[in-house]
């Protein structure tokens, strides 16, 4: 054994969780970005900051897993729910649960750690499947991401395990 991890063990991961390189934020939609910190092929899991500025919608979706989050910094509420996860507010999600994450307008950014197995399901406004993101849809976002802003493709292979 090197240290105290069997040698057949994939490396830990030990990051600054909010980076201070802007490039590492991947875009996922109007005004929202994720930072990857642990890309889980053989788990169909992946951990992520989600951030979200000047307002927004993350789409309706359900996950067929449960998700855990952590509101680090801003406030964000379901469409379809009347509480609201603010700075130190920690989300059980379960599965099969739909849902419209939006941060209001009066939160000028909005950062949470998600941890999500499985998938992220999209839905429209009848709850007919529209698309979906995994970890290896979110491993082909990063690579492109990265490449284009000059970090390159393989800078998303330190968090996939």
């Amino acid at each position: 054994m090197k240290g105290s991890t069997h040698p057949l063990a994939v490396p830990e991961i030990a990051e600054m969780a909010v980076p201070t390189d802007e490039r590492v934020w991947v875009p996922q939609a109007s005004n929202v970005w994720f930072r990857p910190l642990l890309l889980n092929t053989m788990a169909g899991q992946w951990c992520n900051l989600l951030r979200v500025r000047k307002s927004g919608v993350l789409s309706k979706h359900l996950h067929p897993a449960p998700v855990i989050g952590y509101v680090i910094e801003g406030k964000w509420h379901y469409l379809e729910h009347d509480w609201v996860a603010e700075r130190g507010s920690f989300v059980f999600e379960p599965p099969g649960e739909i849902h419209t994450l939006v941060v209001p307008e009066d939160c000028e950014e909005m950062i949470t750690f998600f941890n999500i197995q499985g998938c992220m399901y999209y839905v429209d406004d009848d709850n007919k499947h529209v698309g979906f993101e995994d970890v290896f849809t979110k491993i082909d976002m990063c690579r492109k991401h990265y490449e284009e802003v000059g970090l390159g493709a393989d800078y998303v292979d330190q968090f996939i395990r």
